[in-house]
């Protein structure tokens, strides 16, 4: 749904909210190699204060666990990796949430290039979760998920 794989993203199933931010993280080679090898290590989530329950690089199939603490409250985000894109201008991931996330969704994190621009493109599709206390709460699960867009954007970028 996300396509880390695709240049263009031009779907979106019905009923989600679609975000797409895309970023510039740094110029030239060396700064691409970085962020390409650090988003497939899930330095995009740890860098911005989540914590994965794997230290394994991202691979398709991949079941776990981010956990965020915010003002004190612990939230556990089961998740799955759908689909790991890499090539010589483009390396990223997507993953699906699963049962027990807050939210319904996808999410996707791209790092490519554009001629020496080193880009982190975000996407997102996201509607409340089924049932539950989340499904109640997903209005202010939006605002938490703006506020974890900018941090992603700020996260593989060159000191």
């Amino acid at each position: 749904m996300t396509r880390p794989d695709a240049p263009i993203w031009d779907d979106a199933p019905a009923g989600y909210r679609r975000a797409e931010i895309v970023t510039t993280i740094g110029h030239g080679d060396e700064a691409f190699r970085r962020a390409a090898h650090d988003v497939l290590r899930w330095a995009v989530k740890t860098r911005s204060g989540f914590v994965v329950s794997t230290r394994e690089p991202v691979a398709p199939g991949q079941r776990l666990t981010v956990t965020a603490t915010v003002a004190g409250v612990t939230v556990r985000e089961p998740v799955e990796v759908v689909e790991v894109a890499r090539t010589a201008d483009r390396s990223g991931f997507s993953y699906r949430t699963l049962p027990g996330h807050p939210v319904s969704g996808e999410e996707a994190f791209i790092v490519h290039r554009d001629g020496d621009d080193v880009l982190l493109t975000i996407r997102s599709l996201t509607r409340p979760a089924p049932s539950g206390f989340w499904r109640l709460a997903f209005p202010a699960l939006l605002v938490a998920q703006r506020v974890a867009h900018r941090r992603y954007a700020r996260a593989l970028r060159e000191d």
